[in-house]
């Protein structure tokens, strides 16, 4: 039923119970697994010209965590003899950048984590896995 899942990672422990379904998914549906890592990008500051960290020094950690998460995904993958399709995205919103991601690559699932937080805290921290599922019209599975 599902060719391509796309399982985003923020190398949390709840993003490992999703981890593991997607993988578990994707072997019983014989599906080409995919992992996403969102980077933030630099925060130029309009008000200040002095920045506690050198942009590039921020962009090349960034990219260094991003990777490291990816890569974990794939080694989870590779572990029970799945391979995995790594990327790492620059964005402002990583919702978006999933979304995005999950249309370019022609995703039929994605597979992601619910920190569980309920009544205020959920307002007013928001959640990337509810703006995923408010925002895009391809099957969501929710792992908790």
């Amino acid at each position: 039923m599902f060719k391509r899942i796309l399982v985003p990672t923020d190398g949390s422990d709840i993003t490992a119970n999703a981890v593991n379904t997607a993988i578990q998914l994707a072997k019983v549906h014989g599906a080409q697994l995919l992992t996403l890592s969102v980077m933030e990008p630099f925060p130029y500051s309009a008000v200040s010209e002095i920045q506690p960290v050198p942009p590039q020094e921020f962009i090349d950690a960034q990219q260094r965590v991003a990777t490291q998460r990816v890569e974990a995904v794939s080694a989870t993958a590779a572990a029970q003899g799945l391979s995995c399709k790594a990327h790492t995205v620059e964005a402002l919103h990583a919702w978006e950048a999933i979304i995005d991601h999950a249309k370019a690559e022609g995703v039929d699932l994605i597979v992601m984590a619910s920190h569980g937080r309920r009544g205020v805290a959920a307002l007013l921290l928001g959640s990337e896995t509810q703006k995923v599922l408010t925002h895009t019209n391809l099957p969501v599975l929710i792992v908790k």
